[in-house]
């Protein structure tokens, strides 16, 4: 009796063994489940996004986790579980593939713009660019290494180039940073409540809120966001992150980015 039970227990354990998989292994639920990294500014629309996929890919379930993409990057660089990366730009997505993290290249799959923000009251009285320079302002910003920050320190250098501008535009905007913020969504939501007076966000963010109102740009003046996506090389299930990735380029995943605002990359 006892050698058929270890018999019938190492057959159990063959059988186990035989049925395992390094590739695309389905949750407790059978479906294949996939987790995307995402920034934070890409948060409706991949909501929206995987909703709409998995409704015409029932055996995917994907998972969405968003912060600033720099914040991110770090993440996965430290082996935080991930099968793509959405960043705001082609730089940090392209930093995982050179490092070794990625499988390349970089993916760019959306395109955007910048939009500088003020409460829906504008209690600071902004009323243009220009007004971002003036004593006492207080512009909420984000950290250093948010691509966010990049972008918008490429508006004020242009901003700055402006007929009628200060001489030293950007200097005395650095100066009326009141505070940075660790993504884009921490800066819209810290100008919507009113704690600073201005703030530079992603165009699709001033969209998506009826508690901030948009300051307009010069005629011509503003900046090309590209966001770029990559396939996390230790993933376990990359063919369903790269399906995934060509639905999110194709025209039916461009349409709905479209629907939230965002253009072509």
């Amino acid at each position: 009796m006892r050698a058929r039970k270890s018999a019938l227990l190492l057959l159990v354990g063959l059988l186990a063994a035989c049925s395992g998989t390094t590739g695309q292994a389905p949750s407790s639920t059978g479906r294949t489940s996939i987790t995307v990294l995402a920034a934070s500014s890409l948060k409706a629309a991949l909501n929206a996004a995987a909703a709409a996929y998995q409704e015409t890919h029932p055996g995917v379930a994907i998972m969405l986790s968003f912060d600033a993409s720099s914040a991110l990057r770090t993440k996965i660089e430290q082996g935080a579980p991930a099968d793509v990366f959405a960043s705001a730009d082609v730089t940090n997505a392209q930093k995982l593939v050179d490092d070794g993290f990625a499988i390349g290249p970089a993916q760019p799959f959306a395109g955007n713009r910048l939009a500088i923000v003020v409460p829906r009251d504008n209690p600071g009285r902004i009323d243009s660019p220009a007004d971002l320079a003036k004593p006492g302002v207080r512009l909420i910003a984000a950290g250093a290494s948010v691509p966010i920050s990049a972008y918008a320190d490429q508006l004020v250098t242009e901003l700055g180039h402006q007929a009628g501008y200060p001489v030293d535009f950007a200097k005395e905007v650095a100066a009326n940073v009141a505070s940075r913020e660790d993504n884009v969504a921490a800066v819209l939501a810290k100008v919507a409540l009113g704690e600073g007076d201005a703030g530079i966000v992603y165009r699709t963010d001033a969209l998506g809120s009826s508690s901030v109102q948009q300051v307009p740009l010069p005629a011509g003046v503003n900046v090309a966001v590209t966001y770029a996506a990559v396939v996390v090389k230790a993933s376990t299930q990359a063919d369903a992150a790269r399906a995934f990735l060509a639905w999110l380029s194709g025209t039916e995943g461009q349409t709905l980015l479209a629907g939230f605002g965002f253009v072509a990359p």
